[in-house]
């Protein structure tokens, strides 16, 4: 881990500190006492599953990424691709805009032998698709939850608004690169030029001719994705379950204390609506917004006195929790590939 991930690593642990102090001490209603009680209370089975299901957003990530990159001639382990999925998880909540993520799991991907070119025609296409995902599943919170969507507040349906938009414009521009090479050699270009000007890189002819080749193994690899239809309709699948098995986290952890099904579901569109919104802030895992939105969400539901301790409950199990395992993850598929190395 370089220093500017150690600072936002960092800077992360200090919002994450910030933000629960800032819910729990403007909460008269919170305590850490009814916190546990409130776990402690709980049932079991519901948390067992809540659990599982947070591991789910990594483990299917994993799966896409392992999928894509068979369609394309190089079979990994699921093992490998729990590891892809964990290094994305764990560094884009530690990265503002979660743009640490893709290039920690480029960085697995390029130890297990995979070439450049395959891990980044992969790693587009399942941008796109975890896009897509997000945006199909909000449409689909729009269309059957509506009224839930207009109990929320306007700040917080402002911020639902803004993060569609970004999502839209994100999908697109992945798009984009994938479908056109020459678009993004363009973009490596023009870095390269800038870095030559810069005097931060020798040998620049010698890196153009290697890139102009790794842009034509892009190329080739894009089309094999882009042409058949069904790897695009295994990729949706793979991450509209990623997308499912972390929003379910929170229906669960509903089901735990007690309520019933109707409410769950009701708690399971209000989290679709804030991964929705949480997209418009570029602050690492959108601390505070999307806390915010889901305090907010929650009052449709719960009574004053028990949405503090919801929102921490699902917040931090949905979250923190998947941040927690990612990293041990992360740690453990590093440690595994220097021994092998050796």
């Amino acid at each position: 881990m370089d220093r500017k991930k150690i600072i936002w690593a960092v800077i992360s642990l200090l919002l994450a500190g910030l933000t629960v102090y800032a819910i729990t001490s403007r909460s008269q209603e919170f305590s850490l006492t009814m916190l546990c009680q409130f776990v402690v209370e709980a049932k079991k089975g519901w948390l067992v599953l809540a659990v599982i299901s947070m591991f789910g957003f990594i483990f299917f990530e994993g799966m896409a990424l392992v999928r894509v990159g068979k369609r394309l001639g190089y079979s990994r382990s699921v093992q490998e691709g729990i590891e892809y999925g964990a290094a994305d998880v764990y560094f884009s909540a530690i990265t503002p805009s979660a743009t640490g993520g893709q290039p920690a799991s480029a960085y697995f991907m390029l130890k297990d032998k995979m070439p450049g070119s395959a891990v980044t025609a992969s790693l587009l296409i399942n941008l796109v698709m975890y896009t897509a995902a997000l945006l199909t599943l909000g449409a689909c919170a729009m269309v059957f939850g509506f009224p839930v969507f207009l109990k929320f507040s306007l700040v917080s349906r402002a911020f639902i608004g803004v993060g569609c938009l970004v999502l839209l414009g994100f999908g697109i521009m992945f798009y984009l690169l994938l479908r056109k090479a020459e678009l993004l050699e363009r973009i490596a270009n023009w870095f390269l030029h800038l870095l030559e000007r810069m005097h931060m890189v020798r040998r620049a002819k010698k890196r153009r001719e290697k890139l102009e080749h790794a842009m034509q193994e892009f190329g080739e690899c894009s089309k094999i994705i882009l042409g058949k239809g069904h790897i695009l309709l295994e990729l949706f699948f793979w991450n509209v379950m990623q997308r499912l098995s972390q929003l379910a986290v929170s229906m669960f952890l509903f089901l735990a204390t007690g309520r019933d099904m109707r409410d769950a579901l009701h708690v399971l569109t209000i989290q679709c609506f804030v991964a929705l919104g949480s997209n418009c802030a570029p602050i690492p895992g959108a601390m505070g917004v999307a806390d915010y939105m889901m305090i907010d969400g929650l009052r449709q539901v719960l009574g004053k006195s028990e949405v503090v301790n919801m929102e921490l409950l699902c917040r931090g199990v949905t979250f923190y929790g998947s941040v927690v395992c990612g990293l041990v993850i992360v740690v453990i598929g590093y440690i595994r590939r220097k021994v092998k190395e050796r």
